[in-house]
């Protein structure tokens, strides 16, 4: 064992060892305005182990300040001190709270404890930070609180206890980790003088089992317990003299109520375990849930920007998605690969109506082609239709066999004609639905007599209404065989134009270029132009795209503003509880321990109000969908896990600053902050 271990020192070997606290020449000043105060002025001191000694004065004489450097809750502005031989100013800040872990034990005027912890959770604190295995702190806690006469009120909160039993799970915190070096700050001044004698008799005992114990009071009464006093003035140690302890001779020999049965140990042989590791980061995840807990409305103020954010982005991705699939829905009514071919160099050009080189032959020879899945030669004109004594004006389209499938329109009533029907020129029509509702009101239009122009037709069958191409879906249409249209209603041999669908498993790309070169063989020249569906779908859904993103954008801005406003509340947070932070600090622990635990915490929020987002998205699309009966939104599991990702992400970039500010934090300052 080092010869500078704290613990190696005992009671008897003061005046022969080295001490075990030094101060020399030790100056703490603070800036006043645009100069300093020296609060303490070189102060020379020596504190052995096994000691129990009071620092007295009165209000503003230096002893607070004087027992913060001694805890190394604060540094020196200069001088010298040294525990245990070892140059305090060299350490770094885990280093300093490996020392408060490992061998100070602060007892504190005002207690300081945490609010949202039980008593027992209260003591094994220190013990967390130490990364001391669960059960093994459980067990000390217990121990301690019992020997304390806490046994029964081990689960409950400070706020439920006295002045006394607060501190005396104050001092039984002190001990958790062994507390060889146990500091007293006014340990009476809140208390009853019943209170205040039974904590000072525990403290009596403790000096006896071998701690050493400083005491800082303005109470010479109290001072007189303990074996020096050590007067302070104004900065300046004015007298340093051995004092009798009063009333404590016959309780030398008594078992310390506070001691537990083990001996002080050194956490750091099992700190940098991952084991220990990994449950500090539990009892950080288990600390965070309390405090969020503890204070629900401002977690769930801190989230609803998250919440709103998150929600906002799955309900607009989802919005795009179900339009997108609406827009192919829409499209697959005239089918979703098909290629229009026109007479013509393009739209617009009028010599197209004098070019009259598209033939049914055309339409025949495409149809024997590998990529084309089905053909329909198309000729189309406006005219006057009559039943009984209705007449309106109806779109008459003469079309192949294979139409309705190029279309993927569909019966509702009666059938199709056929390929013989078309051979033959029959005198027969498909109506749509609009061409039903008007002509034929009251009537079955299956078998009816329509005439068209001065053509009489039967018909044979009712589509559904169109959605698609072709045809305006608002007008009346009345469908013909391609050859009646042509010879008995028009008298003219060429097609207006010739729609392919494209066999699904064909690029369109190539199927376009195929077409177009059959075509040129067969005319000769390139006196036609395509029409390719699928590059409007492809537009369209392009536009749906860029339509997405652009709400998209806007959603993340209102997750970013969230972001942002997650990390001012935990800023704010940190400043409500700075005295958390240097209770915590006072007890051992590192500034990653505070920064983690705060980290955590914004990141619990971020994922919370993610999952509050989603679920809300998912309530907003339930609603939507009872409002709109032919839309919905269509929700992505990609959509939801990358919401989660970016709560987590935003808990993580904007919980940052607030957790290194907040482990940034001195921790004399923090716990001076009320």
């Amino acid at each position: 064992m080092d010869r500078n271990d704290p613990r190696r020192l005992a009671a008897g070997d003061t005046a022969q060892a080295e001490p075990l606290l030094r101060l020399q020449g030790i100056w703490r000043e603070f800036p006043a305005g645009e100069g300093t105060i020296a609060v303490l002025k070189d102060v020379q001191l020596d504190i052995h182990a096994g000691e129990m000694v009071a620092i007295v004065g009165q209000s503003g004489s230096g002893k607070s300040t004087l027992m913060n450097l001694l805890g190394c809750l604060d540094l020196p502005t200069r001088g010298s001190y040294r525990i245990g031989g070892r140059e305090v100013s060299t350490l770094s800040a885990d280093e300093l709270a490996a020392l408060r872990r490992e061998h100070f034990g602060f007892i504190f005027q005002r207690y300081h404890l945490l609010s949202d912890l039980t008593a027992q959770g209260n003591v094994e604190v220190p013990a967390v930070y130490a990364g001391a295995p669960r059960a093994e702190r459980h067990e000390r806690a217990l121990a301690l609180l019992q020997r304390l006469g806490l046994g029964e009120r081990t689960q409950h909160v400070p706020g439920k206890l006295s002045g006394g039993q607060q501190q005396r799970v104050s001092i039984a915190r002190a001990l958790m980790n062994g507390g060889s070096v146990i500091l007293a700050d006014e340990p009476t001044g809140a208390l009853d003088t019943h209170a205040g004698e039974e904590v000072l008799k525990i403290l009596g005992e403790l000096h006896a089992q071998g701690h050493t114990v400083i005491l800082v009071t303005h109470d010479m009464n109290v001072a007189a317990h303990a074996q020096r006093i050590v007067e302070i003035r104004d900065g300046v140690i004015v007298s340093d003299q051995p004092s009798v302890p009063a009333g404590t001779e016959g309780d030398a020999g008594a078992t310390p109520p506070a001691a537990a049965s083990a001996a002080p140990r050194r956490a750091s042989s099992f700190a940098g375990s991952l084991g220990s590791q990994l449950d500090r980061l539990a009892e950080a995840f288990r600390m965070a849930l309390t405090a969020m807990n503890a204070h629900r409305l401002r977690t769930f103020l801190t989230m609803l920007g998250i919440v709103i954010g998150i929600a906002s982005v799955v309900s607009v991705v989802a919005l795009g998605e179900g339009s997108r699939q609406q827009v192919l829905q829409n499209i697959s009514a005239i089918g979703t690969n098909t290629i229009e071919i026109y007479s013509g160099t393009g739209f617009g050009d009028t010599r197209a109506s004098r070019i009259r080189t598209l033939k049914p032959s055309d339409a025949d020879a495409l149809a024997e082609q590998s990529y084309v899945d089905s053909v329909t030669p198309n000729v189309q004109t406006s005219l006057t239709a009559r039943h009984a004594n209705i007449e309106a004006s109806v779109s008459v389209s003469g079309v192949g066999e294979g139409y309705f499938r190029v279309r993927g329109l569909s019966l509702v009533q009666g059938m199709a004609f056929d390929t013989q029907a078309v051979r033959q020129y029959a005198q027969v029509a498909v109506i749509d639905d609009n061409a039903r509702r008007t002509l034929f009101p009251r009537t079955d239009p299956i078998g009816q007599v329509l005439l068209l122009g001065g053509m009489p037709v039967y018909v044979v069958g009712v589509t559904g209404k169109n959605t698609g191409f072709g045809p305006s879906s608002e007008s009346l249409n009345v469908y013909l065989p391609y050859t009646t249209a042509m010879y008995r209603l028009l008298g003219q041999p060429y097609l207006r134009s010739i729609t392919v669908r494209v066999a699904d498993e064909a690029p369109m790309a190539a199927a376009e270029e195929g077409i177009k070169q059959l075509m040129t063989r067969l005319h000769g020249r390139e006196d036609f132009y395509v029409l390719n569906t699928d590059s409007i779908r492809q537009t369209i859904e392009n536009t749906t795209r860029t339509m997405t993103l652009l709400i998209s954008s806007i959603a993340v801005i209102s997750l970013l503003v969230g972001g942002i406003g997650v990390m001012n509340i935990m800023l704010v947070s940190v400043t409500e509880r700075t005295r958390e932070i240097g209770v915590r600090m006072a007890v051992g622990a590192r500034q990653a321990d505070i920064q983690q635990q705060f980290l955590i915490e914004a990141v619990l929020v971020c994922l919370c109000g993610g999952l509050l987002g989603i679920l809300g998205a998912l309530a907003f699309g339930a609603v939507f969908s009872r409002m709109s009966s032919d839309f919905t939104l269509a929700f992505s599991g990609t959509a939801m896990l990358a919401a989660f990702a970016c709560s987590t992400l935003i808990g993580v970039v904007f919980g940052f600053l607030p957790a290194r500010s907040a482990a940034r934090l001195n921790p004399v300052d923090a716990l001076a902050r009320d």
